[in-house]
């Protein structure tokens, strides 16, 4: 399932097991369609975490799922996309600023017109990766992890480059 892998950083993010899978909050997902990602807009509403910021699939846990099965619930609840375990090519636990998974997945990018758009936010948009991780009204904590697979996906490609 999982074909990206990225060297620990003990501090903050542990890549390389699910040894966290029963101590985290929620998940995330950076879901490409073709070579964009799903980017949803927050809500503005008093006491909501990052009002009005771009943010990613993905929410809280709900009860004892894991933390494949929370992404997957959430992403299908607030883009109506249902994603399959093994379309999940990556994967981190990070700390802070909460005990959190973040996710990668690939679609084809005709999976766009699958998208019907939840109750939670002012909408959603396609953007390329490097646009939200330099994009001042994303979420920074979220830039920063999609920053991090994006460098992960960049050397595994460039390792399979030199191979063929």
């Amino acid at each position: 399932m999982y074909k990206l892998y990225e060297r620990n950083d003990p501090k903050s993010a542990d890549c390389t097991k699910m040894s966290n899978a029963d101590s985290f909050s929620g998940a995330k997902l950076v879901l490409f369609l073709g070579d964009r990602i799903v980017v949803l807009r927050r809500d503005v509403k008093p006491r909501l975490e990052w009002p009005g910021c771009l943010d990613l699939p993905g929410g809280g846990r709900h009860g004892g799922e894991s933390p494949e099965d929370c992404v997957l619930r959430e992403t299908r609840e607030e883009i109506g996309l249902r994603l399959d375990p093994g379309d999940l090519v990556w994967r981190c636990f990070y700390r802070e600023p909460n005990r959190a998974w973040f996710f990668a997945a690939h679609l084809p990018e005709a999976r766009e017109s699958d998208i019907v758009f939840g109750a939670e936010g002012r909408g959603w948009h396609l953007m390329r990766p490097e646009d939200f991780v330099n994009a001042p009204d994303a979420i920074p904590h979220f830039r920063d992890r999609v920053g991090a697979y994006l460098r992960v996906r960049a050397r595994v490609e460039g390792r399979d480059k030199g191979r063929g």
